[in-house]
């Protein structure tokens, strides 16, 4: 029974957290409590936890977490400078003359929101606040516009450049160097979050296209339910106004990822050049004064600090846990899962998306990711493809019916006359999009892997 007492930890920690507990001091104080109950009985050894110290250094020396601060102030900055909200007007009024056209032009700004901010719950909730009264005032089914809403907002973890592979890509990269250790490869090979940004672009450009592919038949099969938003003569955009409202973000978008694409600058790197060119774009707007950049960092800190704190206490839980033999119980359920790797992939898969109804994605990439990667990856995974793939598998599980977390961020700014049923409705059909587009990934992996190596050749860089 003793052998079993990773998988009791895991059990207790998803009940501590579904209690509502802080998600660093469940993780580090439930571990603590296994711990010091373990080594009363004799099944585990206190010395584990003396490479504590040498895990939150190498914590604090990891270039690569250096770009969660600069990318999550790169989003808020671009927040709170109204950026957004100038862009769906031009978009809007561009493509409200067409069936469906508002809804595409939710989908358009939305992606570039989710590239620029990275964040699912400040996407959904900005783009709730912005376009969700207007999309109901001119005639949209409740149903499909929160669907698209809530599916766009979701994006934030799969359009580069995103916190989640951010996170996903330096959890990778240790679990890969340590299955290629096991397997007795003593000069292993690396995973960056560069590779996962490239690797992101092409799922998340056909995820986009699928959405926009659907508005354009629903608003075919029922026109009353995504009418036309505006007549020519209702509203006119000058040419200047679109290159205004859309040429800012796109540059610097192009300007973070390109900067990786061309191997000028590493990811951390480009996330300074994120940072700087939205603080900049706030200068230019006039939108940045001092009450709002102590908003900014205090926005920033407080997120920052929360994940750092987190990747503390999963420090603490991953030692305990490998203390009590957990990474050797894992592999051997995972052999014993028929179909092999495809069975234990299908597994993993299941478990992280059911855990997504009650697990943030920072929480999952810090507790779950670091127990199943390893032995995925000894399994003979691609890396990348496996963070694809988690990414995508947890924004399914932020979109399902009832717990998911963008239905509850929308669900709290949406009017009154919108009812839940709505929502939930409204999700499905997005659901069943990225549902396929998972399969389409679990049948051509080289959705994900081509582009890396077309651009790398194979090759990742350190941080």
């Amino acid at each position: 029974m003793a052998e079993y007492i990773p998988l009791f930890m895991f059990a207790v920690v998803c009940l501590v957290l579904m209690a509502g507990y802080p998600v660093a001091l469940t993780l580090a104080g439930t571990a603590l409590l296994f711990a010091l109950v373990g080594s009363a009985s004799g099944h585990f050894d206190m010395s584990f936890l003396h490479a504590l110290p040498n895990r939150l250094y190498g914590t604090m020396d990891n270039t690569t977490l250096i770009a969660v601060p600069l990318f999550v102030l790169m989003g808020v900055m671009l927040e709170k400078s109204k950026l957004a909200e100038d862009l769906l007007d031009s978009m809007a009024l561009l493509f409200g003359k067409f069936k469906g056209g508002l809804g595409i032009s939710v989908v358009i700004v939305g992606m570039l929101l989710a590239a620029s901010t990275g964040i699912v719950g400040a996407t959904v909730v900005t783009m709730g606040l912005m376009s969700l009264p207007t999309m109901l005032k001119r005639g949209y089914d409740p149903a499909l516009a929160t669907g698209a809403i809530c599916a766009t907002g979701t994006l934030g973890q799969i359009i580069p450049p995103s916190i989640a592979l951010v996170l996903l890509g330096d959890i990778l990269s240790s679990a890969y160097q340590q299955a290629q250790l096991s397997q007795g490869i003593f000069t292993p090979k690396t995973v960056s979050i560069g590779d996962l940004f490239v690797g992101a672009i092409v799922p998340g450009l056909v995820l986009v296209s699928m959405y926009i592919g659907y508005l354009l038949f629903i608003s075919r099969l029922k026109p009353s339910s995504a009418p036309v938003a505006f007549t020519t003569d209702d509203h006119q955009i000058s040419a200047a106004r679109l290159l205004r409202s859309l040429l800012p973000p796109v540059i610097l978008i192009v300007a973070v990822l390109g900067s990786i694409l061309k191997g000028a600058a590493t990811p951390t790197e480009a996330a300074g050049v994120g940072a700087m060119g939205a603080t900049l774009l706030a200068i230019w707007r006039g939108q940045l004064d001092l009450p709002r950049l102590r908003e900014v960092t205090r926005s920033t800190t407080e997120i920052t600090a929360m994940v750092f704190l987190i990747l503390i206490g999963a420090a603490v839980f991953s030692l305990v846990f490998r203390g009590f033999g957990g990474e050797e119980l894992v592999a051997h359920l995972f052999d014993h899962i028929p179909g092999g790797v495809i069975g234990a992939t299908l597994v993993v898969m299941l478990v992280i998306f059911l855990l997504g109804f009650i697990l943030d994605f920072i929480e999952i990439t810090f507790v779950v990711v670091p127990i199943v990667a390893p032995v995925l990856l000894a399994m003979g995974l691609d890396p990348v493809w496996l963070g694809i793939m988690i990414a995508i598998n947890l924004q399914t599980s932020f979109l399902t019916p009832p717990f998911g977390f963008a239905l509850f961020y929308l669900r709290g700014v949406a009017p009154a006359s919108v009812k839940t049923s709505d929502i939930y409705r409204g999700v499905i059909p997005f659901i069943i999009i990225q549902l396929l587009l998972l399969l389409m990934l679990a049948l051509w992996p080289g959705l994900a892997t081509w582009l890396p190596n077309a651009i790398f050749n194979g090759i990742t860089f350190d941080l």
